[in-house]
Parts: structure tokens; C-alpha cells; sequence
């Protein structure tokens, strides 16, 4: 299809032409009229040879997030291609009677660059990290109801967060706020409106599952709680105590009811703390702790200040865990990559004083898929740590 052409400097196409679906700023040659934010754009070389379209943007260093690399036609149908086949693989990786709340489509993972759609338990949120989505935000609604009648009965844009100078948030389709949904046959509260991004952390799923093989008999403490996932998931392998702990009142109000819903009468304590204050204050009670906190670090700029956070957190929570205990601990910061997330929390061992043995590295669940060619997809690390001594 014609559209405003975007050309690349000599030799930045190579990055194009492995698949990288980001065209930075510093390889843009120039322009073929004038663009404004959101505008659909091709993407050339200085021979005016075809490459990528995507969504331009005028907005920091991405110029172009790309959509498609071959010549396609941009009506409803490729929408409702892209949903399609996501929706195919999610149902390869759940059961929707044991799990009906998963990512649908994770942005570069499934193909397209700023979308983020969550599904849950027949209400479908909507997030747009890109001015271009969010100017096709009814046409992806469309596509989403036309493609999925049997299960769509909201569509919400939650884009406000993302698009903070451009998007706002309202229902497209339907009028829901929230609903019960469940994850591995356990229940959780999600409210899209009032909730933190579209309500509740799906990527940690397979880590709060590993967390039942360390929980049964024992004293869990899951800091950042934020609705209770790791804490509720805790209790459903028999922990002795759980506690959940998070600065916010309503996070840990939001956790108990989780844990209410579940386990009505567990032992399970909701507290409204700060973290680093609670772990001082509470020392070699714990046989497994979790520390999930928020990304630390939300571009480059603070990547030293958030690698800092990092280890103060893991010193407190090494010098607050019992001997033989447990460590569960993770980054959301994209920019902390694996090796300094790893480096940094040896640091804070060394500096603790403690024996440690890694027993796993953690990562995103399979519904968050990375795409082979754009590996700043993975996002989400983590660690499970033996504290030997």
C-alpha cells in the first residue's frame, strides 16, 4: 500500500532486513513530506526499495515501529489474522477452563510493535504504547469483537498510562470494570480501571507456580504484593503463614480478598508497610521470601540508580531470611539485563555475608513470547536463591 515513504540511511536497512522491528531516529536518512505522530509510514533504503511498514512516531529514539515487512493490505483482516493466530497458540499453552486469564497479544512477541491486549475471563484490555495503535484503537476493538463473539463481552482501552499526553481510557465495547478470573484453577479479583496496567501481573504465572513446590509447611513472606499472586499460590501448597506485604493499603486489602476468596480463614497476614522497613524489623522468620518490586529503572538514565535499589533490596531480604531458607527475587526494568541482574544480586550476597547457590533462573510466562529477531523482549528476570548459610 502507498504510504509516506521513511528512508534509511545507507547500511541501517541490515538491522531491517534481519527482522529487527525498531528503526531508530539515527538511521533515518529522511522523509518524503512532512509526518506527524501515529502516521502510517513505508520504510526504504536510498534506492526506494521496499522494506517494512510500521507506525511513525516523533516521540523519543524509535522512529518506526514496524508492523509488517512484506507488502500487506491493512484492513480488518490483518487484524483479525495477528489476533487469530495468537489467540490459536494461547490455547495450545492453557486450558481455558483451568486459566482464563492470559496475554493475548504481547507487542513484538506476536507481531505488533506497541499493542498490548489482556484477556480476562471474557473482557479483553487494551493498551497502546504507540500513538499510531491508539489512533486504531476502534478498529482493533472491531477486530477483537468480530473475531471473538463467543468470549467478548469488554473491550476497555487502558492507554492513559502508556500515552500519557495522547491516550485516555474508556470502554470501547461493553461496560465491565472488573470480574473473577482464574489462573490455574485459582481465583483472582481484576479490576482493569482501577488496577495497576491492566489489572493484574500475568507474566509471573509460572514463577508463582514454582513457588508451591517451596512453600508447603513453611513460613512465606511475599513482599510488593501488589493482589496477592505469589501470596495466595503460597497458601494453595499448604504454607504454614503467608504474609503480604506492600506499602499501598488497598494493594494488601486487594490481597487479602484474594486470599479470602480462596482460603477463607488461612493464615494470612495483610500489611500495609515499607518494604525495607518490614524486612529490618522482622529477621529470621521467614523460610521463603519473595521481593517482586515495581521496575526500578524506567529508561537508561536510572540504570545505575535502579542497579543500586536492586542490591539494597536483595541485602535486606538476604539478611532478613533464616538459614536453609528460600530467596525468590526479580527485575521488571528492561534495561537491567540478565547478567547485571545476576551480578548485582551476587554483590548483595557477598555483602550480606550469606552462602548462596542458584537453583533457577526465572523469566516471563510463554504468553509473553519474545520474538527471536527483537530480544529486548525479554524483559523479566529472576532468580531462585538457596540461602545455604
Amino acid at each position: 500500500m502507498e504510504f509516506a515513504k521513511v528512508i534509511l540511511n545507507k547500511g541501517k536497512e541490515k538491522s531491517v532486513q534481519r527482522n529487527h522491528p525498531w528503526i531508530f531516529s539515527g538511521a533515518v536518512y529522511g522523509v518524503s513530506e512532512e509526518l506527524t505522530d501515529g502516521q502510517m509510514v513505508n520504510v526504504t533504503d536510498t534506492q526506494g526499495n521496499h522494506l517494512a511498514t510500521g507506525f511513525y512516531s516523533d516521540k523519543g529514539s524509535i522512529a518506526v515501529r514496524v508492523l509488517t515487512f512484506a507488502n500487506e493490505t491493512f484492513d480488518d483482516s490483518f487484524w483479525a489474522k495477528r489476533f487469530k493466530a495468537a489467540w490459536e497458540l494461547r490455547m495450545k499453552l492453557f486450558s481455558i477452563a483451568e486459566t482464563n486469564a492470559f496475554r493475548l497479544i504481547h507487542g513484538e512477541g506476536d507481531g505488533i510493535p506497541g499493542l498490548i491486549i489482556d484477556y480476562y475471563n471474557g473482557h479483553f484490555v487494551v493498551q497502546a504504547h504507540s500513538t499510531g495503535i491508539y489512533f486504531k484503537m476502534q478498529e482493533i476493538a472491531d477486530a477483537i469483537k468480530t473475531t471473538f463473539p463467543e468470549y467478548c463481552e469488554t473491550v476497555y482501552c487502558k492507554s492513559s498510562q502508556t500515552l500519557p499526553k495522547t491516550g485516555t481510557d474508556y470502554h470501547v465495547y461493553g461496560s465491565a470494570n472488573d470480574t473473577v478470573a482464574k489462573e490455574n484453577n485459582i481465583q483472582f479479583h481484576v479490576n482493569w480501571v482501577e488496577g495497576q496496567k491492566t489489572g493484574f501481573f500475568l507474566d509471573q504465572r509460572d514463577n508463582r507456580n514454582l513457588l508451591k513446590k517451596y512453600s508447603a509447611g513453611k513460613k512465606v513472606l511475599n513482599t510488593f504484593c501488589y493482589t496477592g499472586g505469589f501470596s495466595i499460590y503460597a497458601m494453595s501448597a499448604g504454607a504454614e503463614l503467608v504474609t503480604s506485604v506492600d506499602i499501598s493499603e488497598k494493594a494488601v486489602k486487594l490481597a487479602d480478598e484474594n486470599m479470602q476468596l480462596n482460603f477463607p480463614g488461612s493464615n494470612h497476614q495483610a500489611v500495609a508497610s515499607d518494604v525495607f522497613d518490614y524486612l529490618k524489623a522482622n529477621k529470621n522468620l521467614y523460610d521463603v521470601i519473595v521481593l517482586d518490586p515495581p521496575a526500578f529503572a524506567k529508561n537508561i538514565k536510572s540504570k545505575h540508580t535502579a542497579t543500586q535499589a536492586y542490591k539494597r533490596l536483595n541485602i535486606a531480604g538476604l539478611k532478613t531470611i533464616g538459614q536453609g531458607g528460600f530467596l525468590f527475587t526479580f527485575s521488571c526494568s528492561q534495561v537491567i539485563d540478565d547478567v547485571l541482574f545476576y551480578n548485582t544480586v551476587s554483590a548483595a550476597a557477598i555483602e550480606a555475608g550469606r552462602k548462596v547457590r542458584v537453583l533457577h533462573k526465572l523469566s516471563q510466562g510463554p504468553d509473553h513470547p519474545v520474538n527471536m529477531f527483537h530480544p529486548e523482549g525479554s524483559y523479566l528476570k529472576g532468580l531462585v536463591l538457596y540461602i545455604e548459610e
